[in-house]
Order: structure tokens, then sequence, then C-alpha cells
């Protein structure tokens, strides 16, 4: 199966504490599923009550209480369904041994005996931004802001919606276009006759030419403007159409 076919989880959990070998535990886990580098809605959350008490300072990251999870399903509750959804997947994770080590501390619990190993690849981001970024801040704030990710909703973490921002920076992160094909449907060619050249019909319908409205030259204008202040007014892409009096045509 091509990387791009493979099925991917982008997961993340929220615990009562920091170190599950204190005994703390999963209170909640969000996962998105991502095939063809695109969302297919195909998620997977839940919260849960973890029979301890919440560490005031996790409730303080996370905002989950533990009145809230009082009438929650227990982890051994949603195992099986959890372990499924991972099977054959490449799950993809902010700090991986944070995650696994809570999940499979939860999984040693059961009879069943898994391991998140015998389920599927983890893939950590983090892991992935230190070696593309090295010596910057690689949080997921931070990536966020390297890439142009939106997270302004983020007021407090939360498993599945942390899931849905790093499914956002993972593809930014993995960007960038192996092939150009005008038709979606077709596979991406190998060993095509002409060089693998694809011949377009002669008779296909013209390109659709969407124009800028009104509003949107004018806050152009203003963007290149506020470029070219902060340049001292020797922004490159408005020198060679600037006129000898210093007017831009």
């Amino acid at each position: 199966m091509s990387e791009e076919r493979r099925r991917q989880i982008v997961l993340d959990t929220e615990t009562t504490g920091l170190e599950p070998a204190q005994g703390h535990r999963i209170i909640e886990i969000g996962c998105v599923e991502l095939t063809e580098r695109r969302l297919t809605g195909n998620n997977f959350h839940v919260y849960l009550q973890p029979d301890r008490e919440i560490d005031a300072a996790a409730i303080e990251v996370h905002g989950i209480t533990n009145e809230f999870l009082a009438d929650k399903p227990r982890f051994q509750d949603v195992a099986a369904e959890f372990a499924d959804y991972l099977r054959d997947a490449e799950v993809i994770i902010h700090n991986a041994p944070f995650d696994v080590g809570f999940i499979d501390a939860e999984f040693a619990r059961l009879p069943q005996g898994l391991r998140m190993a015998s389920l599927c690849e983890v893939t950590d981001t983090l892991v992935m931004a230190r070696e593309m970024h090295p010596g910057q801040r690689n949080s997921l704030d931070a990536l966020c802001g390297r890439y142009d990710i939106d997270n302004a909703h983020r007021t407090k973490h939360g498993a599945l919606l942390d899931s849905e921002i790093l499914a956002d920076v993972y593809l930014a992160m993995t960007g960038g276009q192996k092939a150009l094909s005008l038709d979606a449907e077709e596979e991406e060619a190998e060993g095509h006759e002409d060089g693998g050249i694809r011949r377009l019909s002669a008779g296909r319908p013209p390109l659709r030419v969407i124009r800028a409205s009104e509003m949107e030259l004018v806050q152009h204008q203003a963007r290149l403007d506020a470029i070219d202040q902060a340049c001292g007014g020797q922004a490159v892409g408005r020198r060679d159409s600037r006129s000898p009096d210093g007017e831009v045509h």
C-alpha cells in the first residue's frame, strides 16, 4: 500500500497527571482518521472515568473535572473498540512516549495484554519537528505558528481538538506535491508511454478563471503598501513598477 493510501490515525490523550507509574490514568482519548492525506470523519472520541482524583495542575491544563467524568465509561469498556480502531494503522502522536506510555499502562490492566506496538506503527511528530527545526521550540502551539495553523480556539487542551490541530500540522510538515494530475480519479502514473507525459484532450473544457473582487484588490494593495513601508520603500516587488517620482503603477 502506498504512503498516500495508508490509513493514518492522529491521536491525543488527556490524563489525571503526568506519570502512569504513579497510578495516573487516561481521561480522554481523541483520534481523527486520515486516508490519502484527507480527513475521513471516522473519529474516535471518549471521556473515561479514571477511578481516581485528577491532579489540580492537570485540571488547569485541560479543564476536565472529576464531576464531569463521574458517569463516563471506564477504559476496559472501550478497550476492544479502541484496539480495533488502531489496528494496522500508522498512529501519529506529538511526544509519543507520553501517550503510548499511558495507553500501554491501560492495556496492561486488562487480561488481553495488548500493547500499542502489537497494534500499529507510531510516528512521533515531535521527533520529526526537532529534526526539521533543530534548536527551535517545537511544541504544538509553536508548530501552529510556524505553519500558519489557526489554533485561536484552543484555550484549553482537549484530546479531540488537539488531534484535529495536529492533523493539520502533520499535513503541513509533510506537504509537498509529489505528482501533478488534472484527473483526481486517475492513479499516479508510473512508466507511461512518452516518458510519463499525460497528454490532455484538445476537446477538454476550458479552465475556470476566478478573478479577485474589488474588495480583495483593495486589501491586496493595502498589504503591499504595508510591506513596502516596512521595507523602507525598497520592496523588490514594488521597485520594478515604481516611476521616478516614487509612485507605484
